[in-house]
């Protein structure tokens, strides 16, 4: 590492998640000039599925920001330089080189170089920005600056790994290489009948996408279309009655997780419509219960605690199926996820090792995942590693639903709206407390008879809640 590289340090956008590939930089919290402390948090980010608070792992004064808010920046692309020893005079030319590294192959980066965080690594640097006002007193990233004649030609450098160069390199043998995709992208290719060395790859270093299946799927659809050539301009026009949102965060994220998951584990759903009016009446007793005084204590609590005890009495049903090594993955532990409705979208935390809890435990757990997840502070880590998901619709009004598995998982329910209904009680009809419950399970794990029986066990808890003592 050369003197200047020692003193002007690069912070690279990390990998805050499990395999996340890029976030975009919601807000700067510092601007050039400030000085930063060693575990400071620097900026905020929004990440596919949480906005994380990222801390710097050095002290120094900031020396640029290179990205602008708004930004969507890849892993491992360096986002902000700190002089590391500002009182060693002005920043020689060399300071300015960063950047170019940043737009240079992977290939031309120092070996060597110190990690700080997770995530690091050579990365081609990639971003794709949106229209934002410029934040006062922050430099313009060095991608933006127009003094810079040199960088004009370098796109052109860049440009040739996209092509089908990289791929000799793999094994050494030219023209018997493997296109580059990464597993899921193959299986997607596979399962749609797609051919991937006839597909042009658009991610960076000549990676083919998911995107780029999928448009390969769409181009035999559209080719033989001659009037789609006149039509283009009305494609192109836009009603100003009509708002357009980027796709991004949480809700690309949660989008792609959907249909990944509904065209990979094949869905069953059952539905069983219960008397809960004995459920109601312990949840009004439980909220004058000394012990649970100022916990969160509601039905969705029982519900969460008879899933719980179901999945004791079936344990098979808690599993995951791992398409890499084709193995059922049974697990002795429930991660339960709470599907959250909030303003950056739909989010699934999950409460680690909920079997284990008691019930005010698990009713302050639940309070916790909820207040956490309205006040945008979710931490990738607590959406991730689910086993079982409950989502409920019920607090829309809404009577059931068929829910989508999240993936990875095995079983998720839905807890409807609880309705005074005509019942029949004791041989008399009678108004009573009734809902209804909807399991979706993925069929290569669960087959029917198991699925019923988890389904019949929440409902005859929520039935008759005193079995969560004889039972639990």
């Amino acid at each position: 590492m050369t003197a200047v590289e020692q003193r002007f340090r690069e912070f690279k956008m990390p990998d805050v998640g499990e395999g996340l590939t890029e976030a975009e930089i919601l807000k700067w919290l510092v601007a050039p000039g400030d000085t930063v402390t060693d575990g400071q948090v620097v900026c905020e980010v929004e990440t596919a599925k949480a906005a994380v608070e990222l801390p710097i792992p050095f002290t120094g004064v900031v020396h640029e920001l290179r990205f602008g808010e708004g930004t969507t920046v890849d892993v491992g692309t360096a986002i902000i330089s700190v002089d590391t020893d500002p009182g060693a005079g002005d920043a020689p030319a060399a300071a300015a080189a960063p950047e170019a590294a940043a737009e240079a192959p992977a290939e031309a980066e120092p070996e060597g170089r110190q990690a700080n965080l997770v995530g690091y690594g050579a990365a081609p640097s990639s971003t794709k920005r949106r229209p934002r006002k410029a934040q006062p007193g922050a430099r313009r990233p060095a991608a933006e600056a127009p003094a810079a004649p040199a960088p004009a030609p370098a796109p052109a450098a860049p440009a040739a790994p996209v092509r089908a160069e990289p791929a000799p390199e793999l094994n050494g043998h030219p023209g018997t290489a493997r296109p580059l995709a990464k597993p899921p992208v193959r299986k997607l290719a596979k399962d749609l009948g797609i051919d991937l060395a006839t597909i042009t790859p658009s991610g960076p270093g000549g990676v083919i996408t998911r995107e780029d299946v999928h448009a390969a799927v769409e181009a035999p659809a559209t080719a033989p279309e001659p009037a789609a050539a006149p039509a283009a301009p009305v494609t192109g026009a836009r009603d100003a009655r009509e708002r357009r949102v980027p796709v991004k965060g949480v809700r690309k994220a949660t989008a792609q997780a959907m249909v990944d998951s509904a065209f990979t584990a094949p869905h069953v759903t059952e539905f069983v419509t219960v008397d809960v009016t004995r459920t109601m009446k312990l949840v009004a007793d439980l909220k004058q219960d000394p012990e649970l005084a100022g916990l969160r204590v509601n039905p969705l609590l029982l519900v969460a605690k008879a899933l719980l005890v179901a999945i004791k009495r079936n344990p098979d049903v808690n599993a995951s199926w791992d398409e890499d090594s084709q193995e059922i993955v049974y697990k002795d532990y429930v991660n339960l996820g709470i599907a959250a409705a909030t303003p950056r979208g739909l989010i699934v935390p999950n409460i680690k090792d909920a079997d284990a809890k008691t019930l005010p435990r698990l009713a302050e757990a639940l309070g916790d995942l909820v207040a956490t997840a309205r006040d945008g502070k979710t931490s990738p880590a607590a959406m991730t590693g689910g086993t079982v998901t409950i989502t409920n619709v019920g607090v829309f009004g809404i009577d059931t639903g068929t829910p989508i598995l999240n993936r990875g998982e095995s079983a998720i329910l839905a807890f409807g709206a609880v309705k005074l209904q005509p019942w029949v009680h004791k041989g008399e009809v009678k108004p009573r407390q009734v809902t209804t419950l909807a399991l979706s399970f993925d069929h290569r794990l669960v087959d029917g008879e198991l699925g019923s029986k988890v389904l019949a066990d929440v409902a005859a808890i929520l039935e008759r809640p005193k079995r969560l003592i004889t039972w639990g």
